[in-house]
């Protein structure tokens, strides 16, 4: 059996590696799918910048036709459908160039769909907004003209979709939004120089509403991730909202990014000016479905030009777009984000040349094993020489109960004789902590492995390998019931006996065991199979290891 500091530390390490996020995920309100709801719309707090708007559940506060400024002539709604060999893109001429679809070609939904993360809400993205000089909201959400002779059809270079608006003056709003065949990116040029005397404060408002589409089988997952974001001076700003909440931020100055995600997912507007922006908000409610929108507040005296990224959250992509937009992805504390980059740098690199990630996976293990074999080894030696000297223990416990001081210096000398460490069994896992987190970021939030299959009934090692599914739920456990996690810890009770040596074990000790056995099974239930699997085949490489390193000898009585 192990000693009671490589319990401890077991103990610790389940605590802070596995239950906090669970813990985490348990506090998080049950979120239904997200169904059609009433539209959502743009409104204006009071007390704000004008042009700042933020997005509530409120059909009410839509802006009324006989309020807004009237805009001639009047269009009829333009669609364009555009594909390129990474996405499929639907825009429409309502607003200047609203996404109304913008689906993936190598992302699919649990119905073997391309995955669309345009949440049908209603609400506009890239949405323009502003007051006129009486206060007024002006209404750019009818549709514009449409200036392109792209008509739609397959992208094989950048395409520009130029749009422009009239208002009752005769001046013109004019707006573009070029798409890449290569690129997630999507630039957008507004020029409002020519209606600029007539903007309130001389400051409009571009921005993301309706949030983005969950895009996962498990909701409740996929939205413990939606958030949003903004990005100022090298500080990360993010919301959250509960159940039944709404809630708002406003940040002036200069402004990186703002963005909204899921968890795999992100919608980011990107000014190529960051001076520009005179405030960035972010906007969330949780009303039967959790959505967020951002908006940034730009000058109307010039023509701006913001990107949007609207994509999957590949490492590689979002660094190379910098301003440090992979901030928004979560690697971890910033002690452990390097391990974690690496670990996916290294994945992908094996992906390269093999093309099933379960068996990189298991060839990672491996290498894992070798890299820490010295560790481990040691941990083992030192724990079977604990277990070794046990007798002697006890004697000196029984010798010394009731002088604590003369036992821990009997206790001390015992081990300097015998040549024991009796930290050497922890101290080699502690080591192993940050890869050990690293492991457990990579293999869960990562899109890497999302939808990938293995073998057999491991059909997504992003997911539990559930093989049916419970007419109940168990607390922790959840209602599905899954291999992986039971050969894990089939594993770890072989490891656990193989420690003891076939020493009796106290009932204290046999408890504990047992404890931990069932606990790490209970949490591991609910992790993707990926991260099982590596587990599994980490621990039966250890019980290997075990077989083959001999007990010490230097710790004979």
């Amino acid at each position: 059996m192990m000693d009671r500091n490589t319990l401890l530390a077991f103990f610790l390490i389940a605590l802070v590696l596995i239950f906090t996020p669970k813990y985490m995920e348990l506090v998080a309100p049950t979120q239904p799918r997200p169904e059609d709801t009433p539209p959502a719309s743009y409104t204006e707090k009071q007390n704000e910048p004008p042009g700042v708007v933020t997005l509530v559940d409120n059909a009410d506060s839509l802006i009324k036709p006989q309020e807004a400024a009237i805009a001639l002539p009047l269009f009829e709604e333009n669609i364009t459908i555009l594909e390129s060999d990474l996405y499929r893109a639907v825009v429409s001429s309502a607003g200047g160039g609203t996404i109304l679809s913008f689906s993936f070609n190598n992302y699919f939904d649990q119905d073997s769909q391309p995955v669309d993360i345009i949440n049908k809400l209603g609400a506009q993205n890239l949405g323009i907004n502003f007051k006129n000089l009486d206060g007024d909201m002006v209404d750019l959400s009818i549709p514009w003209e449409y200036e392109s002779s792209f008509s739609g059809g397959l992208i094989t270079k950048p395409v520009n979709m130029k749009y422009s608006h009239t208002l009752a003056s005769g001046k013109q709003i004019l707006k573009s939004l070029t798409f890449y065949p290569d690129s997630y990116v999507i630039d957008v040029e507004i020029n409002t120089e020519g209606v600029s005397d007539r903007v309130f404060a001389g400051v409009y408002s571009l921005g993301w509403g309706g949030g983005l589409q969950s895009t996962e089988e498990n909701i409740d997952d996929d939205l413990f991730y939606f958030n949003s974001f903004v990005y100022q001076g090298g500080e990360l700003v993010d919301l959250k909202v509960k159940q039944g909440e709404q809630d708002y931020e406003l940040l002036n100055g200069a402004t990186d990014w703002a963005a909204v995600r899921t968890k795999y997912f992100i919608a980011a507007l990107i000014p190529s000016i960051p001076t520009d922006v005179a405030a960035a908000t972010m906007g969330g409610f949780y009303n039967e479905k959790e959505v967020y929108s951002v908006s940034l507040s730009l000058p109307s005296s010039k023509t701006s030009s913001v990107s949007i990224y609207l994509g999957p959250l590949e490492y590689e992509r979002i660094k190379l777009i910098g301003r440090d937009l992979e901030m928004v992805m979560n690697f971890g504390w910033s002690f452990i984000r390097p391990i974690s980059k690496a670990v996916l740098f290294v994945l992908k690199k094996m992906h390269e040349h093999i093309p099933n990630y379960g068996y990189i996976l298991i060839l990672f293990a491996v290498g894992v094993k070798l890299i820490v074999y010295p560790l481990t080894k040691k941990s083992y030696q030192s724990t079977a020489a604990m277990q070794k000297i046990q007798p002697e223990l006890m004697a000196l416990r029984d010798k010394f109960k009731n002088n604590p001081q003369k036992l821990q210096q009997a206790q001390m000398q015992l081990y300097k004789e015998k040549g024991v460490n009796p930290l050497g069994g922890c101290l080699p896992m502690l080591l192993q902590m940050p890869l050990l987190f690293a492991l457990f970021q990579v293999f869960r939030t990562t899109i890497e492995l999302r939808s990938e299959p293995f073998i057999w009934w491991i059909k997504d090692l992003s997911a539990p390998d559930t093989i049916f599914t419970l007419p109940f739920t168990i607390p922790i456990y959840g209602a599905h019931v899954a291999v992986l996690p039971v050969l894990m810890v089939v594993s770890m009770f072989i490891q656990q006996r193989m420690m003891t040596g076939g020493a009796a074990q106290q009932p204290q000790q046999k408890m504990i065991q047992y404890f931990m056995t069932g606990f790490f099974f209970l949490i591991f239930n609910s992790f993707p199979s990926g991260l099982n699997l590596y587990y599994t085949l980490f621990n039966v490489l250890t019980i290997a290891q075990q077989k083959l390193i001999p007990p010490p000898d230097n710790t004979a009585s």
